[in-house]
């Protein structure tokens, strides 16, 4: 069975989410970001490929190994307190670490990964999991994470292209959204929802949209919590 899934991310009123773009300057977006993100219970969390580069550590990984690997879960580390997953379909990042601030780095891959990366992985004590032959089938991910992690609730955290996959998935439960006093005003900048120019004119799945709670937090900040209906 699947997480229940909340995306939360913190915007500008004009929904961009590149703090250092945004006017005034001096908001403490990541404050906001890690307060809500703990009020909302913490645990396992779930970002993109280029979101999840920001946090690696390695160059890069061996281009061959003489090992070979079932494209089964090879998870290093159970029962940990909160995981953070990373989508890398195509193994791109070699991580030179195993764990972010502490929560163990599970990335989620497709088959068609190499070996070499693989091994990689494992010598870094990264596990992992595979959701698809060539391409990642999201739906097919989360239940993956929920059957060997345990996971109940996983907070989906960007950027606006995973967040975007996601929903245009119909597999966003609830909105987390801290609207920060501040405004990008700008072409250009990523959004709390993005889509690449292939699934630009695909519809989400969206039947409703039901505002559960809103509240003033530091600094003039709201936060307004969500739930999503899909089809």
């Amino acid at each position: 069975m699947r997480p229940n899934s909340i995306c939360h991310m913190v915007s500008s009123i004009d929904g961009r989410t590149l703090g250092s773009r945004w006017s005034p300057r001096g908001i403490d977006m990541g404050a906001l970001f890690e307060g809500v993100h703990d009020r909302l219970g913490g645990g396992s969390w779930i970002v993109g490929r280029t979101t999840g580069q920001e946090f690696a550590k390695g160059e890069s990984y061996p281009q061959a190994s003489e090992q070979t690997f079932a494209r089964e879960p090879f998870i290093a580390k159970r029962g940990a307190e909160a995981y953070g997953i990373v989508l890398d379909a195509h193994g791109k990042i070699a991580w030179g670490r195993a764990d972010i601030d502490g929560d163990p780095i599970v990335v989620v891959l497709t088959e068609a990964v190499s070996d070499a990366h693989l091994a990689g992985l494992r010598s870094d004590g990264v596990s992992y999991v595979f959701a698809g032959k060539t391409e990642i089938d999201l739906a097919l991910a989360l239940e993956t994470l929920g059957h060997e992690l345990g996971l109940e609730t996983l907070l989906i955290e960007g950027g606006g292209g995973a967040n975007g996959a996601f929903l245009r998935a119909g597999l966003v439960d609830e909105i987390s959204v801290v609207i920060a006093p501040a405004v990008d005003g700008a072409e250009g900048a990523p959004s709390v929802f993005n889509a690449s120019e292939t699934a630009a004119g695909e519809r989400a799945p969206v039947e409703a949209i039901e505002l559960v709670s809103h509240e003033v937090i530091e600094g003039g900040a709201v936060w307004l919590r969500y739930r999503v209906t899909n089809r």
